[in-house]
């Protein structure tokens, strides 16, 4: 720096460190290239406003002339006249390698010339685009040694004159390139004659300076004008640049084809076709980023872009960043810069008349800037671009579609398409194939606005053009052109105003599988509350039979292959419009040799929750619903973050957030803004609008974090984290700062969990050291820590209580936690505990939340429930099933209303608060038996309070139920012939008993009378977990129990004649029982469990198999081992016999399936293939074939004549579950024609046995299907899933209703 600068600067020290506010200077000077961010930052973190000015300057002081000069100007932009003057005596010269190396390359002589050329000034207010310019300079230097063109184009208003003059304010450019000078001429729409004074007013210019008597007469013809600016520029200025503005035609711009350098700026790209000589483009993007156009309202009013207040973000947001609307709104709010609202509200009314000229822009008003480019386009294409006005904002629509709305070959329509974006009317995105095409939002309101009258019939052209097209089917390509008309399609009727168009359509289950198959579900959804108050009109019940329909199957549609929605609509009520038109396709496709099941005690069953999401591939480890209830994000093993629609699961939103699994995420309290934290040990900000990253905080965790909160209010916006870390393990961070603004210390291990109280005065903090701590936020001092632990009397110092979260009452006067199967209330003020709450004891707490707005506390199981508690009275209010896998986490929404759970099950589910179900709702348990007979189908199975229950299949009347028991059921079965019922309990007891009349009758009155008259042999056996097993005896009701086994049974059988029940144990044993007499014959020799065994038909011989990996084969008659086989290394998990009694197969856990002689006992075949434990097997009923399925969701389906794979019965790709069948393949049954094969897993499946091929499959609620009964005419399934639902399936019929 200059001594005499330096000195002034010294002189002036005193004065500018108390008045400046190093902070805004230092923007300008940053911009400038004379600051680098580390030196910002450095004079940032000084404490106090004076201590941050002496820094600037000491760097200052430590630079040379650019420094003084770019102080001196960032004074003046920030108003700070009078500190401006005292440097401004002093200000020094720049040498010429200083104009080289000034940042913005505009040194005095540069602008010298660019003065003398008539190149515009800067505006006044200018934010530069420096991608944009380098752009343009690039193909400018292209111009160094040859002539050519340089064609910057783009909409009206998206700044390209702007831009093309500040791309030659380069000290660099201008020397190398254009020694010779630039020149500047508007051209703008002008007939001939207006042209050739343009021409001769260029001429005019260029000939200053000469004295020849040609030079001063004015060229009389354009063609003159051409010849004289070829000559000067040839011979005067052979290295100059003719810059060329707002050029409209062709006719125009060949008047200056006279082999010079040309910089041209247009609407319309193909300009340049017309004219010799090398060509290139640079287009110019129709709107800034939001940073850019706020900062250039910031300077329009003299503030900064984070103090504007929140109407200029919208104003940004409805004209998309207009460079030129921006400019008129900015000119007009420094006038009145109180009328953010009232310009905004011009914007989005579409007054564009009234945004008027206050620049120099050529146009008086926004709307004649408009008019003026889609005046030049031939009637016939005004009237084609006038049907654009139905485009929705934001929409790319490919060709084929404006094809139909048109009725023009699609080769023509590209054409007239290529027309509009030549002249910037329309924009096309050249990342895909085919093109699409999209208009400017500013374009699209005015044609809107144009034709305002006529919209309702062009909406209803494009519907009448489809329907036109599409008569015979719908679009199925799964082309751009197909999305569109399954998008949008809907949104044309209803703004056409054709409300039984749109009834037909959307109360069509054609439409529902057709659309979900090209969007999915939750576009569907939207669909149904968008156009609820149109449907309504018609039929509210019908509309919200669909929407309930798709908001409960929505996430089965999600899976590939894509379901049979006709299936799944099978599931619905009796009485729902759904159902019929599912029964009516199932009966006609039956017909065709189709299967379809018909659920048929679906009615005893309660829709169980409002909404289900598969929102992630990978579990789902936190959800949590935005301030204002109307967005749901989540995160999870899939590294993402999505956030979507709370009324439809429709995704806003969805990005890569992290490098591993992503633990947790919040919403800031203006909902603008989420967190995210991760494995990774980073936290992430990101813009909710736009998807974009904002900010990642420094690493300041060593571990994983946990979790993070923002405050629940705006006052004083703060982040909480906590993390693995041993002792920084609770941070608060300022959203504006890179680092923490506080570290809590107090916890020595990992924390789980943190959150603020609703007044954010306290955070507290759930930690593995078994306490619960409570922090000021304002100092970050511990307040109060509660012992967790030591309500555990049971926990030693070892191994702690985990506190795994906590969560705040509504008025901030409780805490509640969370810990093993517990949950504790205290009072914050005492710390004392005030109630607690156990749930079960064979799971664990994974997440609690109390409602905002009542005393309900929500809490998540690791067993796949979601309880409702009430934590005034301590008592359970709710039991919400359907998750398939443990629940992570359950938060209520802002007005209570309802309850989100997210899981491993890959789900996310959506509860009413208000209508989930009570404990009073008895779930059966899986181990079931049935009787199948002429007129029904009699169940026997345990419930969820560990009673016995005998229940008709149709109807779900209860027959007999007994007391509850005081241990668990693990087995039932029930007597082929008719008297007896027995079960097993865990308590290794057996009991057999009788079922009076009278006890039927009580429960379901005459018509089982009428039953038992009838079929006086009718029997029921059931097997419970408690170990017992009870023979109930029709009619007497007599009750025997059978004692014996010390350990749990597990299997239990009745004999053809009923008088012998045999069962099986995890004592190792088998016992052969007279129940009525109690003799037992005892069966010893496995040396682990025995968990089933086969009884063969003469019932005088069975096949017992144990975890120990053999089988034994038994005489009844005797009561001897007749054979004992070491059939594999690993355990046996399933047996069964051939129908002639000459095989029987084995499967293991060692991965294979063996076939054994029954009259050998030798191997016959070894099958190898299975991946994974092979857990179940069936003969056909020819005995040629035997089916396989393991725990990897794979059936194999093997020859018996030479042991040969024949065929796999498999999906093409894992599903949510990671399995081929949605878990273990469990059980397997042939058809009486052996064509065709039914198994268990997460579902029912069926498959031809011939191609291996699926062909249905039905979805439970549940999962981990255990069993399935099968009628013997192979018309009717049971089943029961883990969440107690009992399945009736039955075979539709074809034939009409």
């Amino acid at each position: 720096m200059e001594e005499r600068a330096r000195s002034c600067l010294l002189r002036s020290k005193a004065t500018l460190e108390q008045d400046i506010k190093a902070s805004y200077l230092m923007d300008h000077m940053v911009s400038d290239g004379v600051l680098t961010n580390d030196e910002e930052a450095t004079v940032l973190n000084k404490v106090t406003r004076r201590e941050q000015a002496t820094a600037l300057l000491e760097v200052l002081l430590r630079k040379d002339n650019r420094a003084y000069i770019s102080l001196y100007n960032a004074l003046i932009r920030e108003s700070y006249g009078d500190l401006a003057n005292l440097l401004h005596s002093d200000l020094p010269l720049l040498s010429p390698e200083g104009e080289k190396s000034f940042a913005d390359g505009v040194s005095p002589s540069v602008q010298a010339i660019l003065s003398d050329g008539g190149v515009p000034q800067r505006p006044v207010v200018f934010v530069s685009r420096p991608a944009l310019l380098n752009l343009i300079r690039q193909k400018l230097y292209q111009l160094q040694k040859t002539p050519g063109w340089v064609t910057v184009f783009g909409m009206a208003g998206s700044g390209k004159s702007v831009m093309a003059a500040e791309a030659v304010r380069d000290h660099a450019l201008i020397k190398e390139c254009f020694p010779d000078g630039v020149h500047w001429l508007s051209v703008g729409q002008c007939e001939r004659a207006d042209l050739l004074v343009r021409m001769q007013s260029l001429c005019f210019r260029l000939e200053q300076g000469q004295s020849s008597e040609a030079s001063n007469r004015p060229a009389c013809s354009v063609e003159e004008a051409k010849e004289r600016l070829r000559f000067l520029i040839l011979r005067r200025f052979p290295r100059s640049l003719l810059i060329l503005d707002d050029v409209w035609d062709s006719s125009a711009l060949r008047s200056f084809d006279i082999q010079c350098r040309v910089l041209l700026t247009t609407r319309n790209r193909g300009l340049t076709d017309s004219v010799s000589g090398t060509r290139s483009e640079v287009p110019v993007e129709n709107g800034l980023d939001e940073d850019k156009a706020l900062e250039i309202l910031a300077l329009y009013v003299n503030g900064k872009p984070q103090k504007l207040p929140e109407q200029a973000r919208s104003i940004v947001s409805e004209c998309k960043g207009s460079p030129l609307v921006i400019s008129l709104i900015g000119a007009l709010l420094r006038e009145f810069p109180d009328r953010w609202s009232y310009y905004l509200r011009l914007l989005q009314k579409k007054q564009f008349k009234r945004i008027r000229k206050s620049s120099s822009y050529d146009y008086e008003a926004l709307d004649q800037a408009m008019d003026a480019s889609l005046q030049v386009l031939e009637p016939e294409h005004q009237n084609l671009y006038r049907d654009l006005s139905i485009m929705q904002k934001d929409v790319k629509v490919p060709a084929k579609v404006l094809s139909v709305l048109w009725g023009l070959e699609l080769e023509e329509v590209e054409d007239v398409l290529q027309e509009f974006v030549n002249k910037s009317l329309l924009f096309r995105d050249c990342n895909q194939r085919p093109y699409l095409y999209y208009l400017h939002d500013l374009q699209l309101d005015f044609l809107t606005e144009q034709n305002r009258d006529q919209i309702a019939e062009l909406h209803k052209k494009m519907v009448r053009q489809y329907q036109l097209f599409y008569n015979e089917s719908p679009p199925r390509s799964g082309d751009q052109e197909c999305s569109y008309w399954y998008h949008f399609l809907p949104y044309h009727m209803a703004k056409a105003g054709l409300s039984k168009e749109l009834y037909s359509l959307m109360f069509s289950l054609d439409w529902v599988k057709e659309k979900a198959q090209v969007m999915g579900s939750a576009h569907l959804i939207n669909d149904y509350v968008e156009y609820g108050e149109i449907l309504d009109k018609e039929n509210s019940e019908v509309r919200l039979q669909f929407q309930e329909f798709l908001s409960l199957n929505g996430h089965q549609l999600e899976h590939r292959p894509f379901p049979d929605v006709v299936q799944l609509a099978l599931s619905q009520p009796a009485c729902s419009e759904v159902y019929r038109q599912a029964l009516m396709q199932a009966q006609r496709r039956a017909s065709r040799g189709q299967l379809y099941l018909d659920w048929v005690n679906k009615n005893n069953q309660d829709s169980l929750s409002r909404l289900v999401m598969h929102p992630h591939q990978g579990s789902i480890y936190y959800a949590c619903f935005s301030k204002d209830g109307s967005k749901i994000a989540s995160c999870g093993a899939s590294k993402t973050l999505r956030v979507c629609k709370t009324t439809s699961g429709e995704k806003l939103l969805e990005l890569q957030a992290h490098d591993e699994d992503v633990l947790c995420c919040a919403f800031s309290p203006d909902d603008r803004q989420i967190a995210t934290c991760s494995s990774d040990r980073k936290v992430k900000l990101w813009n909710v609008e736009r998807g974009l990253l904002i900010k990642v905080f420094g690493e300041e965790h060593e571990e994983q974090i946990n979790h993070c909160q923002f405050t629940n209010t705006g006052r004083r916006v703060l982040l909480a984290t906590c993390s693995n870390d041993k002792f920084t393990n609770t941070k608060l961070w300022n959203p504006n700062k890179k680092t923490s603004q506080n570290t809590m210390f107090g916890h020595m291990e990992p924390v789980n969990h943190c959150c603020f109280s609703p007044n954010d005065a306290y955070l507290a903090t759930s930690s593995n050291d078994g306490t619960l701590k409570l922090f000021e936020v304002s100092s970050a001092n511990e307040w109060k820590s509660i012992d967790v632990n030591s309500f555990f009397p049971e926990s030693d110092d070892e191994v702690k209580a985990i506190v795994k979260c906590s969560t705040w009452s509504a008025d901030g006067s409780r805490i509640i936690c969370a810990a093993r199967n517990a949950v504790f209330v205290f009072d914050v003020e005492t710390s004392d505990m005030l109630l607690e709450m156990k749930t079960s004891r064979l799971s664990t707490i994974q997440y609690c939340h109390a409602c905002p707005n009542s005393s309900l506390l929500a809490v998540a199981l690791s067993h796949y429930t979601v309880e409702l508690w009430n934590f005034e009275t301590s008592k359970k209010k709710a039991e919400c099933n359907g998750h398939l896998s443990w629940v992570h986490c359950v938060q209520f929404s802002p007005d209570g209303s309802l309850l989100l759970s997210s899981s491993d099950d890959q789900t996310i589910r959506l509860w009413e608060t208000d209508r989930v179900h009570t404990t009073s709702a008895v779930a059966l348990k899986r181990d079931t038996d049935v009787l199948f007979s002429l007129s029904d189908v009699t169940i026997v199975a345990a419930d969820s309070r560990n009673r016995l229950q005998v229940q008709t299949a149709s109807t779900g009347a209860i027959l007999y139920e007994s007391e509850e028991l005081p241990s668990r059921i693990r087995c039932t079965c029930i007597s082929r012939n008719g008297a007896f019922v027995s079960l097993g309990t865990a308590d290794g007891s057996v009991q057999t008993g009788r079922v009076k009349v009278r006890q039927f009758l009580k429960n379901v009155g005459w018509r089982t009378l009428q039953l038992l008259n009838l079929q006086r042999d009718f029997v029921l056996a059931l097997g419970l977990e408690t170990g017992t097993v009870q023979v109930f005896e029709v009619p007497s009701g007599q009750t025997v129990k059978l004692s014996g086994h010390t350990r749990t049974v597990h299997h239990c059988q009745f004999t053809d004649d009923s008088e012998t029940l045999i069962t099986s144990s995890e004592d190792a044993t088998v016992r052969v029982w007279k129940w009525r007499t109690g003799e037992c014959l005892l069966l010893e020799g496995h040396k682990e469990p025995v968990r089933k065994f086969h009884l063969l038909n003469s019932s005088s011989h069975l096949f017992s198999w144990s975890f120990d990996g053999t089988v034994k084969v038994w005489d009844l008659n005797r009561g001897q081992m007749q054979q004992d086989l070491e059939c594999h290394k690993g355990a046996v998990l399933s047996c069964d016999v051939s129908s002639d009694g000459w095989l029987f197969a084995t499967t293991s856990a060692d991965r294979t399936a063996k076939v054994w002689s029954s009259a050998s006992w030798e191997m016959t075949f070894l099958l190898k293939g299975h991946k994974d434990c092979v857990r179940s097997c069936k003969f056909s009923w020819d005995n040629k074939r035997l089916a396989t399925g393991d725990d990897n969701g794979e059936i194999r389906l093997w020859s018996m004549l030479d042991g040969a794979l024949l065929k796999i019965c498999s999906r093409e790709t894992k599903d949510s579950m990671d399995s081929f069948h949605g878990g273990w393949v469990t059980d397997l049954h042939f058809s009486s024609d052996d064509t065709v094969l039914v198994s268990t897993g997460g579902y029912v499946k069926w498959w031809s046995v011939e191609t291996g091929e699926s062909l249905q499959t039905f979805y439970t609620m549940g999962a981990n299907l255990k069993k399935i009964h099968v009628s013997p005419d192979f018309s009717t399934f049971l089943t029961v899933d883990s969440i107690g639902i009992l399945y009736v399936l039955r075979k539709v019929e074809g034939g009409g209703l």
